[in-house]
């Protein structure tokens, strides 16, 4: 499985995988630009959801993918406040000198309920696999038409972020390039994309399933050197709807 395993989701996609780049930068001669990508496709989301939410935080919790569902060689990332017991992290902590131009790119890849608030319940799981990879996947329940409208407003930022810059934590350059990528649909409504990542030379690939599932909308990302096979992205995708469907009809 060609998949940087650290991506502070919580930060935005301005320090996407910046572990990752500086552990496997070998002295590059200066930023590289992303390959071109294809267009951003927006999938119109069902106007009424066909379920409800997932109310209970421990339920959806529990919904998530398992390393049993992965590929071999990846194990779940302990959530640091969760977990622990660190205190959230803040933009303004320590010397961090990331940024994100356009701003509101920074939204791109932040777990659904971040991007969308207003959400019941959230969840989220990272794991960490070979060689930098990474799979991280994130949902969350909303009440009445709120899924149909993060759904929406996902996508919006996503066709408004196909190429945009950005520094890490150091203060070294970024450049980033979003586009659509051709993946079998899942759940009542979804859509993908690839964003790539460069800097000191070195490019890194994310994946991204965006589904939505009743009144739950849920994100999976699989990062590394190379592109994830595709049928191992749908597989992982198709498994997470499966899941969240389950948990709303045991609930």
């Amino acid at each position: 499985m060609g998949l940087p395993v650290t991506r502070r989701r919580a930060a935005g996609a301005g320090v996407l995988v910046l572990t990752a780049l500086a552990m496997t930068a070998c002295g590059g001669a200066g930023e590289a630009e992303p390959a071109a990508s294809a267009p951003v496709v927006t999938v119109t989301a069902p106007a009424t959801p066909n379920a409800g939410p997932v109310a209970d935080a421990a339920r959806l919790q529990a919904a998530l993918l398992t390393a049993a569902d992965l590929p071999a060689g990846f194990v779940a990332l302990p959530d640091p406040v969760r977990d622990l017991g660190l205190p959230p992290a803040t933009a303004a902590a320590g010397a961090d000198k990331s940024s994100t131009t356009p701003q509101a790119c920074a939204e791109v890849l932040r777990e659904v309920a971040d991007q969308s608030p207003g959400s019941l319940t959230r969840a989220a799981v990272r794991f960490g696999g070979p060689s930098f990879t990474s799979i991280d996947t994130d949902a969350a329940s909303f009440p009445a038409t709120g899924a149909s409208q993060a759904f929406t407003r996902i996508q919006s930022t996503l066709t408004q972020c196909t190429e945009y810059r950005g520094t890490d934590a150091d203060g070294v350059q970024v450049g980033y390039r979003l586009g659509g990528l051709d993946q079998s649909k899942v759940g009542d409504a979804s859509t993908a994309v690839r964003l790539t990542t460069a800097s000191d030379g070195v490019t890194m690939t994310s994946d991204v399933v965006i589904a939505m599932v009743g009144s739950t909308v849920l994100q999976v990302v699989a990062s590394g050197q190379q592109p994830v096979e595709p049928e191992v992205l749908t597989g992982l995708a198709s498994t997470a709807v499966d899941r969240i469907r389950g948990a709303v009809v045991a609930g």
